[in-house]
């Protein structure tokens, strides 16, 4: 099953609830998606695998390219897609190149409105009417992802109308990421969210290394990469002191979700104009549709 919409409409949230634990990146900023995420939500009355995908939009830029060919290429892959549009916002033109980007595929699909908390119950009933009249879903369910509202609606109509099968993967497993993946997409967070603006964008992390150390502790040695000396400058901080934050918010995260001590090794280099670099991408790990 996919996760589709525009930028920052919620759906990192929604896979992170869904899981019961966090495998995105979140940030109120648009774009913090850039890879295909695979949550496994383990219910009662069954398994749901669900991809979490960049935000569909138009850009000339090279990464955005390969994000939303990302999204894009889960189309014929899944049972389910799940639109997914901002209650607040409504439907507007970003949500209509996002919908009529999936009116080929012949994969049924769910509308999904989040953030009714935000909004009148009555603009929910006519925000519903103005989307179905454009594309022909079969349920239509309004949530909250941040409030968890809706979410045990949301569950039962998938289990619904995706196909019976076996259990792909065991009780204990919500993603099929690996750890490095995981870290990078901890580490890009806390920049995300201890830095200015402009900085996120330009903000690309690799693991270099990854072992143990003494006593079981983890080692790790990762770089972020950003496109400007006077970016690596912010990201640094005065004295180093933005860094020793990151890495510290990143090291407390990545504890708590691997269950081990972790020493992180940050370092900062700059990487001109990556995001438009083939070679940088398939070294950052964006790899589809690239040649």
């Amino acid at each position: 099953m996919s996760l589709i919409g525009k930028p920052n409409v919620g759906k990192s949230t929604l896979l992170n609830r869904l899981v019961r634990e966090k495998i995105a990146a979140m940030s109120w900023r648009p774009q913090t998606t850039r890879n295909k995420i695979t949550g496994i939500c383990h219910l009662e009355g069954g398994q749901i695998i669900l991809m979490d995908t960049p935000g569909i939009h138009k850009s000339t830029r090279k990464l955005n390219e390969v994000m939303v060919k990302t999204s894009l290429s889960t189309y014929g892959d899944v049972d389910l897609i799940l639109f997914m549009i901002d209650a607040r916002q409504g439907f507007g033109d970003e949500d209509a190149f996002v919908l009529e980007s999936m009116q080929q595929s012949r994969t049924p699909k769910i509308l999904v409105i989040n953030k009714i908390d935000l909004i009148p119950k009555a603009r929910i009933l006519e925000l519903t009417g103005a989307v179905n009249a454009k594309e022909t879903f079969i349920e239509t369910v309004p949530i909250s992802a941040l409030k968890s509202d809706g979410l045990k609606l949301l569950e039962q109509v998938l289990l619904k109308h995706l196909p019976k099968g076996p259990r792909y993967f065991p009780e204990d497993m919500i993603t099929d990421a690996p750890e490095e993946f995981l870290i990078m997409e901890i580490i890009r967070e806390k920049v995300f969210k201890l830095t200015a603006m402009e900085i996120p964008y330009a903000v690309a992390v690799l693991v270099e290394s990854l072992r143990e150390g003494k006593r079981g502790m983890l080692v790790i040695d990762a770089t972020i990469f950003v496109e400007k000396a006077s970016q690596k400058k912010i990201v640094i901080g005065s004295g180093g002191t933005l860094l020793k934050k990151i890495g510290t918010h990143s090291r407390e995260e990545i504890e708590r979700r691997l269950g081990n001590k972790v020493f992180l090794n940050l370092f900062v280099k700059v990487k001109e104009r990556w995001r438009d670099d083939v070679r940088a991408l398939k070294e950052f790990g964006y790899t589809h549709g690239l040649h």
